[in-house]
This record gives structure tokens, sequence and C-alpha cells, in this order.
């Protein structure tokens, strides 16, 4: 799904980080298989309660994500990436924007993302590179916040 991505580079984090990356990647692997609508159902029930991920919260997880897995890190693993870093923003009590889409000039390519404060999370692209297909963005429960 992902259209360019280049291996980013390792970074040594605590074992506390790695350990939390593992997990949260190891919970988005089977959650990527399911049909896209779905995950985003899912997705959207897991954002609910907190509050809206910072863009340097979202990249800290990020880069956890990408550091403890090839797969997050690699050309094709945008899907798992995305789904690992929400995951892992959740798991410190805030949310991203996650985001499935499409390049918005040709040629096609599908993509999936994070992003947080109206910024891409991780991508060296324009924020407006992508035209957003399905995304979940944080929900906090109150009415009309969504």
């Amino acid at each position: 799904m992902s259209f360019h991505a280049v291996p980013e580079s390792r970074v040594a984090l605590p074992l506390t980080h790695r350990l939390a990356g593992r997990l949260a990647v190891a919970v988005a692997h089977p959650l990527v298989r399911l049909p896209p609508h779905r995950l985003a159902r899912l997705l959207g029930r897991v954002a609910r309660g907190v509050r809206p991920a910072d863009h340097d919260q979202a990249h800290r997880a990020r880069t956890a994500v990408t550091t403890v897995s090839a797969l997050c890190a690699g050309r094709e693993g945008c899907l798992p990436r995305s789904v690992a870093t929400a995951l892992l923003c959740r798991a410190r009590g805030v949310w991203p924007t996650w985001c499935v889409g499409v390049r918005s000039a040709p040629p096609f390519g599908a993509h999936a993302w994070v992003s947080a404060g109206g910024r891409l999370v991780g991508e060296d692209l324009p924020d407006d590179y992508f035209r957003v297909l399905l995304s979940v963005p944080p929900y906090s429960g109150e009415k009309g916040s969504r």
C-alpha cells in the first residue's frame, strides 16, 4: 500500500519503549487483515475518550514502531505502521488521526498514515499530498466533537 518509504534509521530506545512498540505491532498485525471499514470502526471505538495527540507524541510512537519492526519500517509497511502507531498513541492516552487514502496526483498509489496537529507524521511530503478516503480522528465522546 505504500508509495515510497525509504526505511527509517533505527534508533536506540529504552527497553520499555521497545516493548510497548512490539506490543503495538503485535496487536496491529491481525487487525490489518480486517476490511477497511471494519478496521476504521474498531479504531473509532479504541479512539474514544482520549485527547488528541500532538505531532511530537505521534512521531515518538511512530519511531518506536519503526525501530522494533522491519515490516513497519519498510516500503510496504504503511498499514501496519499506521495502525501500530495509533495503538501505541492510545496506550499513552492520546490519539492521532489515522488515515487511509491515495495520492492526490497521478500515478495512483494507496497509502495509510497518521497525522497530528494537522500535519503528516513521519512523511516527508506536503500535508496535501494525499486525498483521505477513510479516517479516524480523535474522539472525546462529547456530542458533536467528531
